[in-house]
């Protein structure tokens, strides 16, 4: 009877502690959040280049690092619920769009003499276009 109740408690405290771990849904929601924050870092770090500060290097490291996180998003969102699993898919949509628009411009519209302020602009409008598609997103 004892090994009995003795095994009965082990099995309800291994049920319990099961319990306190995360859901995939929480997982995921963790992971969207983490690579948000990052994407903002490196947002932050990108508009503060001026013409005499912004080399390539900084620049490509910091969109290499954005493109990671906006690829953890993207696999993170098939365990989020619907409803999040839609803000998210938008804003992930909404800002890659904008990278996109933004490393095309880079490429073709600015001449040798104004491409360092054409560079800084762009950057400039790619942490407005990062405030429209993630700041909405609450990972509280």
């Amino acid at each position: 009877m004892r090994t009995a109740c003795s095994a009965l408690a082990l099995v309800m405290l291994m049920l319990a502690l099961g319990a306190c771990g995360e859901s995939k849904e929480d997982k995921a929601l963790n992971s969207v959040c983490t690579s948000r924050d990052d994407i903002r870092k490196q947002v932050d770090t990108l508009k503060g280049f001026t013409p005499a500060t912004v080399t390539t290097d900084a620049v490509k490291k910091s969109l290499d690092a954005i493109k990671k996180d906006l690829q953890d998003i993207a696999d993170a969102q098939a365990d989020l619920s619907s409803d999040r699993r839609s803000e998210v898919d938008a804003a992930n949509k909404t800002f890659k769009s904008s990278i996109q628009q933004i490393t095309g411009e880079l490429g073709t519209s600015l001449s040798a003499s104004d491409a360092k302020a054409g560079v800084v602009a762009a950057l400039q409008a790619l942490g407005a276009s990062y405030e429209k598609a993630f700041a909405p997103l609450n990972c509280d």
